[in-house]
């Protein structure tokens, strides 16, 4: 029954929608990154399990290091999740890497972000 309301449900997915979350199922994200890995790094040792077309280092600006995690975007998913599969608790610059897909942040509802509108103004006192 379960799955039949899958079904039912994926039916009513907007294709603006599915193509909002096809973008998450090709993009991974990567935490446990060394301080000397570079995004050139993730894409050498992503790049094996196909056309990587980012891979993104997050930097602390004050330190000027990275924060430890990163992101890698894969051409398709069944690329991104074999590098899943095969990266997942690998060493990589001395560090093991923990690969997971990325996840819809939720600040969004219906793939559409939440806005609180333009500024109050001010009242006078």
């Amino acid at each position: 029954m379960a799955a039949l309301r899958g079904i039912s449900q994926a039916g009513n997915i907007s294709p603006a929608r599915m193509n909002f979350f096809r973008g998450f199922a090709s993009r991974l994200f990567v935490k446990g990154i060394s301080f000397s890995t570079t995004e050139d790094t993730l894409v050498e040792a992503f790049s094996k399990f196909g056309q990587v077309i980012e891979a993104k280092v997050i930097m602390d600006k004050v330190r000027n290091r990275t924060k430890g995690f990163g992101y890698v975007t894969f051409a398709n998913e069944d690329e991104a999740q074999k590098a899943l599969m095969d990266m997942n608790g690998k060493v990589l610059d001395g560090r093991v890497l923990f690969v997971d897909n990325v996840r819809p942040s939720r600040k969004f509802n219906s793939g559409v972000p939440i806005t609180r509108g333009p500024p109050v103004p001010a009242a006078d006192s």
